[in-house]
């Protein structure tokens, strides 16, 4: 039971039997709660020890020393393009569906990832295409075997050329998130809004489906949550003429800062980093929709322009992502809980504020197409804004309100 809430005991009342002299019923006693005191430190969770006994040792995290080829283009077909436009196959087990807000986020209950046929996992791709990322409780059957299984479903699993990988062997295409109260803290060394990123994109073919599960982690209001942030939502912020500007332009994404890094803590580069010219709007497959690929990590310029005009470029983009609260959600984690993700549409942030607690997570990414651009992709806020009914968006400022919290 989660701390701070009321455990209900039960005790028999202590009424005397001569409230009930001439009667030999005995329903009078009946139980009543008494209520444990609620024990409350403002800003301090219970911290776990795994001193003694830690269940996912074959999971902690190492950095063997190989050395990979580059990789190569390789066929890819998303699955999603297969699923069923009301998710009726996923949905058919589910207790509870909720959105998170309007552009991003679902979590559903009732659902066991581990079991999924492949009608769901259709139906799953299909649904994490629209909603950029979908979170599910208590996924305990979900064992990173079958948490590999199903990103295998959806495409070939990409291995990380720098951070850390399981302890067990051939687990290689497994990414390991591990902080434990010896780990230093980083807080310093990253601003907030370079902590944004979408995995990889300097890749070829960078990641679509991720997920991401929790293996131990700080309870409730103890930190480590994540926060997601829409590219769908991000493209549809921009006025019409910016939109029709950064779709005839392409960004540079770089692993030179990542594989330094790795470098100056005396830490293998599993293989070469490299830098890859990515459109900066780019088309969904599935849902046709078109999304910014942009992100702070590691976008390091935009091609064909004055340097000048690339940072203040940069400079925008990156405050729309870390700053526009509509296309974000912040995910709050328990134990076994899992997210999926699609990396062509979201970026993601890790935050802070846990220290003392053990954080362990293990992440799986299937690789996607050559991101692409098609000048027939629509947008997702006007798409849905006609389906809905909603009024036309107001870029232009011309329709005030008295919007006020």
């Amino acid at each position: 039971m989660a701390p701070g809430m009321i455990e209900p005991t039960h005790s028999v009342e202590s009424w005397t039997h001569d409230k009930y002299l001439g009667h030999n019923d005995t329903s009078w006693r009946r139980p009543v709660e008494i209520k444990k005191p609620i024990t409350y430190e403002p800003g301090r969770t219970l911290v776990e020890s795994h001193d003694k006994f830690y269940e996912h040792e074959d999971l902690r995290p190492s950095f063997p020393n190989l050395h990979w080829d580059p990789l190569t283009e390789v066929p890819y077909h998303d699955k999603g393009i297969h699923g069923d436009p009301h998710f009726r196959n996923l949905l058919a087990s589910a207790t509870d569906v909720v959105d998170f807000n309007p552009k991003l986020g679902t979590e559903i209950h009732g659902v066991n990832l581990a079991r999924l046929t492949d009608a769901q996992k259709n139906d799953l791709a299909r649904l994490i295409s629209v909603r950029g990322v979908v979170f599910f409780r208590g996924q305990t059957d979900l064992d990173i075997d079958a948490q590999r299984h199903l990103g295998a479903y959806f495409g070939k699993l990409h291995k990380h050329a720098t951070t850390s990988v399981p302890r067990r062997a051939g687990l290689e295409d497994v990414h390991v998130v591990f902080t434990d109260r010896t780990a230093k803290d980083q807080r310093a060394v990253f601003s907030p809004t370079f902590l944004w990123h979408s995995d990889v994109t300097y890749e070829v073919q960078p990641p679509s489906y991720t997920s991401l599960k929790v293996l131990s982690g700080p309870p409730r209001g103890g930190g480590g949550d994540t926060l997601w942030s829409s590219q769908y939502g991000a493209y549809d912020l921009l006025s019409k003429p910016m939109q029709r500007y950064l779709e005839g332009l392409s960004a540079v994404h770089s692993a030179h800062m990542q594989a330094d890094g790795s470098r100056a803590a005396g830490r293998p580069v599993r293989r070469d980093p490299i830098v890859t010219e990515h459109p900066l709007i780019r088309t969904h497959p599935v849902t046709g929709w078109k999304s910014l690929f942009f992100n702070p990590g590691f976008v390091t310029g935009i091609v064909g322009i004055p340097k000048s005009e690339s940072n203040a470029i940069i400079g925008y983009l990156n405050e729309i992502i870390s700053t526009t609260q509509e296309i974000h959600v912040r995910y709050q984690w328990q134990k076994n809980d899992v997210a999926i993700w699609d990396n062509r549409i979201c970026n993601h942030s890790a935050s802070y504020g846990f220290t003392g607690h053990l954080r362990h997570a293990v992440r799986v990414a299937s690789q996607a197409e050559r991101p692409f651009f098609d000048p027939a992709g629509k947008s997702q806020e006007e798409e849905l804004s006609a389906r809905f009914g909603l009024p036309k968006v107001d870029k232009d400022g011309t329709r005030q309100s008295n919007y006020n919290d």
